[in-house]
């Protein structure tokens, strides 16, 4: 019973039954609160009647909006809102109804605003509003309001929204050639982008590979050209793409720099090679200088030849660690050979007078001349040298004379003078061993001189004998605190045990140099043996590291003479297109091998030393030579880059040829140093030009091409606005054609494909507008020829009926063209002769079916033989030429002025089919 009692006490507007609802719904009133809500729940209804009744009550849109959810929405809601909205119903103002519409978002619903609105701007507010481009297309096409067909076309922005307003909008031509318009730009400027896309990837591209190729002379150029085409590109690239470019701008700057720094290091290595040559002519020029000193000298002593045998080793030393380092000049070489053979031709006497001395002494005891005599010869000693004082005694004493072997007392006394002058400068010096050595040569000097000639010089050889003792005394008293240091320093060396060996040897060898360097000032017997203890006590530890190092240096010593002989192999047998570069890299590797087997023995040091010099040498002289010729075959190619620019061949070819000369400059290698640059300043100069006209001739190709495009655009916005107006016209129709052929060929790409399309379609529009236009001429004049028509329609009315027949006379007023003229004369002869009514009836049956192919381009099924028989005949009739639709036309009037004679129930019957016929063909199509 609770159920029945819910449905007798409910209200009639929630009645199951939906009339009953629907009656309820008159008695609600919308401005009640408690009824507007029972009225929006009806309107959600599941009967379509009660939605409709209860949404005609409701009034206001803002409920109705809310009302558009998914749950609550129905067909009947739209219609009512849009009737609302659009002021077909409801008392809304103008205002109001635009607010609102700006405050929708329904695609549908704006859609049947913008198209039944009864106000523009309303509808344009409908459009401002609208985000689905198809809508916005259909708008585009199918509004009745111009102004909103343009809103809405101007909101399409897709290449497909703009396509299908130019294949559907076609009530409005301006919708769809600002459309055609739009497209197009984009499509071009698409075009453009990807081109300018595809030139950045192809740019990008080739610095990856410019960045992984190896330097050559063009590299830094071809990078500044790759750049410098970047940079002058106008589109922003992606951050993919520029991250790219960026990337391999490193890595070639980074070859660049790796080559900048080699040449660098070349450089310095250049000047070390010059610092090397330096100090090895200043050791030559220093030996070279001690054996002239040693031969200009009176005496020869022990201390002279112990002191150049010293002075030989550290030259010698020196001399081996330079050239192990740099190649030695030859000329320098040579010299310096030509010193130590001095030097051993030195030694050599000195040792053999060492062995004879004790022989000589007995021969001068005894005065055995002739045994002086052969110990001479034996000895050989060197004329240019100066003789020891046993050499000298003896000679004496072969020579029977007291004189010794200046020319006379006079002249000995002035050398005496003269080194006395050398001891003074020598100890304002400060230089104690050579003045030391020089005043005891004065001393044996001044035994042989003279008496009366020594005793003005006397006092002054004194004095400087006591300033040389004061110099001595000096020293020692510098000496001795010295001498006290160096035995603490090795005594203390010695006691180190944690010292490192090569550091301990160092150490060593620098304090014996400093104590052999004091001489023998402030020297005593305690401090040489505690010394001398030490340095033994140090010997001894570093014999185990010295006997490893003596085996290192074999093996080095190994390993510089297996290197010696490759190269000498190498050297014997060179290529005959040997890469100066290649050479390069193994006299630098060579070089290098060489320094790292370092020590060798120092016995066999010079010799190889000696051996490896002259190979670089050889080396260096097969990759001058090899430089010189890629020198010269690199002036033949500039020779020939020079000739390029006076060739008349096109500038592409040109620069084509020059890419080629490029590559073979790359394929040679590089030329001396110093003349490499120069060469390529050259060559790039003449390359520079060359590319220069190609891109002066490349862009006034563009240029032109661009210039065509234009004049191209222009013709065609001229032709699409021009319509013929009479088929005189056709002759400036020719005349743009043969203008648009004049600009061909175009540059290739989308833009001139659409223009040809674009103008394709003009000129076949304009065209066929002419046809229709010779057409209608033909029409016109026809309709002149129907009063002769008229008359010959009577003369065979009367000629059926049995009358006489008549010949119709030409009018005065009427003229005629042959083709019609004689289609007068055949009627008129027609009429003379008997001519069966089926016949003519078959004659206007064909000419109607002819004109109704011309007209409308179909016929009935009933008059489907003759289209076909028709057909035949024009393609027979056509054959070897084309003729136009207005001849066909005036051709088919002519027959019909022909056929005769009619019979007027014939006639009647076919001249309304004929006259529709003209009418659709006298038809122009719209402008």
């Amino acid at each position: 019973m609770s159920g029945l009692f819910r449905r007798l006490f409910a209200p009639r507007w929630q009645h199951p039954d939906p009339g009953v609802r629907r009656q309820a719904i008159a008695r609600l009133d919308p401005a009640r609160d408690d009824h507007r809500r029972a009225l929006e729940r009806l309107a959600a209804d599941t009967d379509p009647a009660v939605r409709t009744a209860a949404l005609a009550r409701l009034e206001d849109p803002e409920g109705l909006i809310a009302l558009l959810d998914d749950e609550a929405r129905s067909p009947e809601l739209e219609r009512r809102l849009t009737a609302l909205v659009c002021g077909k119903e409801g008392q809304l103002e103008l205002s109001a109804r635009v607010a609102m519409v700006g405050r929708l978002s329904d695609t549908a619903l704006l859609e049947a605003i913008a198209l039944e609105g009864d106000n523009q701007q309303l509808r344009l507010a409908a459009i401002e509003r609208l985000q689905d481009e198809a809508a916005l297309v259909r708008q585009a096409c199918d509004n009745g309001i111009a102004a909103v067909r343009h809103a809405a076309a101007a909101r399409v922005d897709s290449d497909a929204g703009l396509s299908r307003l130019v294949r559907e909008a076609k009530r409005d031509r301006q919708v769809m050639r600002q459309a055609r318009e739009r497209l197009n730009r984009r499509r071009a400027d698409a075009a453009e982008l990807a081109a300018a896309r595809e030139r950045r990837e192809s740019l990008v591209q080739a610095l990856e590979r410019h960045a992984g190729a190896p330097w050559e002379p063009l590299y830094a150029g071809r990078l500044r050209h790759l750049m410098r085409e970047w940079q002058q590109l106008e589109d922003t690239p992606d951050a993919s793409l520029e991250r790219r470019y960026h990337d391999a701008c490193l890595r070639c700057r980074k070859v660049v720099e790796d080559h900048e720094a080699q040449q660098r290091a070349n450089a310095a290595a250049h000047r070390h090679r010059e610092d090397a040559q330096q100090a090895s002519e200043s050791l030559v020029e220093a030996l070279e200088e001690s054996l002239e000193a040693l031969e200009r000298s009176e005496t020869l002593g022990a201390q002279d030849i112990d002191s150049l045998r010293a002075q030989k080793r550290l030259l010698a030393h020196r001399w081996q660690e330079l050239a192990d380092h740099h190649v030695t000049d030859e000329t320098l070489r040579r010299r310096y050979d030509a010193a130590l053979g001095r030097f051993e031709a030195i030694g050599g006497a000195w040792v053999r007078l060492t062995q004879r001395a004790g022989e000589l002494e007995r021969a001068l005891e005894d005065d055995d001349k002739e045994r002086l005599q052969g110990l001479l010869t034996a000895i050989d000693w060197p004329g240019d040298l100066a003789p020891t004082p046993l050499l000298l005694r003896t000679r004496q004493r072969l020579e029977n004379s007291p004189a010794t072997t200046s020319a006379s007392a006079e002249g000995l006394a002035e050398h005496f003078e003269e080194q006395l002058d050398e001891l003074e400068r020598l100890l304002e010096r400060g230089a104690f061993k050579p003045a030391s050595r020089l005043y005891q040569h004065l001393r044996q000097l001044a035994e042989r001189i003279d008496a009366t000639r020594f005793r003005p010089l006397e006092a002054r050889f004194k004095r400087l004998g006591a300033r040389l003792a004061e110099l001595r005394d000096w020293r020692g008293f510098v000496a001795g605190p010295k001498r006290e240091q160096l035995v603490a320093g090795i005594e203390a060396l010695a006691d180190d045990e944690a010292s490192v060996e090569g550091a301990l040897d160092r150490r060593h060898r620098q304090l014996v140099k400093e104590w052999k360097s004091l001489g023998d000032a402030a020297a005593n017997r305690e401090q040489s043996a505690r010394f001398r203890a030490a340095s033994n006590r140090i010997h001894e530890r570093l014999a185990a590291w010295r006997a490893r190092l003596d085996a290192e240096r074999d093996n080095n010593l190994a390993t510089r003479i297996a290197l010696c002989e490759q190269l000498e192999t190498l050297l014997d047998h060179p290529a005959q297109q040997a890469d100066p570069d290649a050479l390069r890299e193994i006299r630098d590797r060579a070089r290098d091998q060489w320094r790292r087997a370092s020590p060798v023995p120092r016995e066999q040091a010079e010799a190889v030393g000696r051996r490896f010099g002259v190979i670089r040498h050889r080396l260096q002289a097969l990759i001058d030579q090899r430089a010189r010729e890629i020198a010269e075959a690199k002036r033949e190619l500039i020779e020939e880059a020079r000739q390029l620019p006076g060739d008349e061949s096109p500038a592409t070819r040109r620069a084509e040829q020059a890419k080629a000369l490029q590559r073979r400059w790359r394929e040679l290698g590089r030329a001396p140093k110093g003349e490499e640059q120069a060469l390529w300043r050259e060559f790039r100069g003449l390359c520079d030009t060359i590319f220069a006209s190609r891109e002066a001739a490349r862009d006034d190709r563009v240029r032109r091409a661009r210039e065509r495009m234009d004049a191209m655009q222009a013709l065609i916005d001229r032709m699409d606005s021009w319509q013929p107006a009479q088929p005189a016209d056709a002759a400036q129709l020719a005349r743009a054609i043969d203008e648009a052929a004049a600009l061909e060929p175009l540059p290739g790409g989308r833009r001139s494909e659409g223009m040809r399309r674009r103008w394709s379609g003009i000129v076949r529009a304009r065209r066929e507008r002419l046809e229709r236009l010779a057409v209608a001429k033909q029409v016109e004049e026809w309709q002149a020829v129907r009063t002769l028509l008229e008359e010959h329609l009577e003369a065979d009315a009367a000629r059926l009926e049995g009358g006489e027949a008549r010949e119709v006379a030409l009018p005065k007023a009427l003229t005629l063209g042959d083709d019609m003229s004689r289609a007068h004369a055949r009627r008129n002869a027609a009429r003379q002769e008997t001519t069966s009514a089926d016949t003519v009836e078959e004659r206007l049956a064909r000419v109607r079916v002819h004109l109704s192919l011309l007209a409308v381009g179909s016929v009935s099924q009933r008059d489907e033989p003759l289209r076909l028989a028709i057909q035949v005949e024009r393609l027979n009739d056509n054959l070897g030429r084309e003729s136009s639709r207005a001849e066909e036309v005036r051709g088919v009037l002519a027959e019909l002025l022909a056929i005769g004679p009619v019979p007027p129930a014939i006639w009647e019957r076919e001249v309304g089919e004929l006259d529709h016929m003209l009418e659709r063909l006298s038809r122009l199509p719209p402008p």
